[in-house]
């Protein structure tokens, strides 16, 4: 299905890219990489081998999606944890062998492999036939995701497993093929911020099922439902009065525990604390205000009514979980572009 990714468009016409997309030149190849991935080692299994590489990289969000090969056979280790970073190595044709949980294990066309950088370490080889269709994906990005759809911040049972997913006809197969051909159009690759967000929250929501289901670690209602009655309440409080900001005291208090214990029970069940908690409601309120409060309202005047008053730091914030600044939500919103 993805033989042409980023090269042909769903119709069959070229896809124009505004920068080289082929290289011979290590070093030039070896930028294109530190930039899309993360610093790391490179070898030829053939000593003085020639590369002949093919790097494109279009953005769904958050997620960097690259078309890429060595055009030679390649060793590579020493990815740098500090980068932060996620790949899901999605093999195009040839073959790529992994290092995983209990040894390596090989990937083939159609076939795909998910690593965290920034939690465990990571070589792979690959035969001088291969071609990726890769993703990196922030790790602070996928927790936030987690964290939205399942409640909870997923553990290391998670982030520390290597392992294998997708497979010929699989959801994830197809997923990628809808997003590259989602992003292509008309032969360009679209920059249109809307399909830009639905597709990074759709990629990272399914990367999660896919991951769980091969690492053994259950999702769905695992964290949020053995949490103790008292996380659940302060939960039900924080996303009722989300706009009123209640303090972690005040909250731990109408829930009959400490403060300490309260934020006890948010890092053991939910992987992050209250505090944390109620900024992402609040944003996520605030967010909903700006798409949908009524046309005379300014960016101003919703962040008042949220009770912000450093529109900066807010701004910054915002940004940060949602990839754009208030004023473009609220443009788009009342139809601006």
């Amino acid at each position: 299905m993805l033989e042409n990714a980023f090269i042909l468009d769903p119709l069959g016409d070229p896809v124009r890219h505004g920068g080289d997309t082929k290289s011979t030149d290590w070093d030039e190849i070896q930028a294109f990489c530190r930039d899309v991935y993360m610093p790391y080692d490179v070898r030829p299994m053939e000593r003085q081998a020639k590369p002949d590489a093919t790097m494109i990289s279009a953005k769904a969000g958050g997620v960097t999606m690259t078309r890429f090969a060595y055009g030679t056979g390649i060793y590579l280790n020493n990815f740098d944890p500090a980068a932060g970073n996620i790949l899901v190595l999605n093999t195009v044709r040839g073959a790529l062998n992994h290092a995983a949980d209990g040894g390596s294990v090989a990937t083939g066309a159609g076939e795909s492999f998910v690593v965290d950088c920034s939690r465990a370490e990571y070589w792979l080889e690959g035969d001088p036939d291969h071609m990726q269709l890769n993703l990196t994906i922030p790790h602070d990005l996928i927790e936030q995701i987690a964290e939205r759809w399942f409640g909870f911040v997923p553990g290391d049972a998670l982030w520390t497993s290597r392992v294998k997913i997708g497979g010929a006809q699989s959801a994830w197969g197809s997923l990628l093929d809808y997003s590259v051909r989602a992003l292509t159009r008309s032969g360009v690759v679209a920059e249109d911020a809307a399909i830009a967000r639905h597709l990074e929250e759709i990629l990272c929501v399914e990367l999660l099922r896919q991951w769980a289901g091969a690492a053994g670690v259950k999702l769905e209602g695992g964290a949020r439902a053995a949490a103790p009655r008292y996380v659940r309440q302060a939960e039900a409080i924080m996303e009722a009065e989300a706009r009123q900001a209640p303090t972690i005291g005040e909250i731990a208090k109408r829930v009959g525990v400490s403060a300490r214990t309260l934020s006890g029970g948010f890092q053991q069940f939910r992987g992050l604390s209250p505090r944390d908690f109620l900024v992402a409601r609040r944003l996520e309120g605030f967010r909903a205000d700006l798409e949908k409060a009524e046309a005379d309202k300014t960016v101003t005047d919703i962040a008042t009514r949220w009770g912000y008053s450093n529109f900066g730091a807010l701004a910054g914030r915002y940004r940060q979980r949602y990839g754009e600044l208030p004023s473009r939500t609220r443009a788009r919103a009342m139809g601006g572009h």
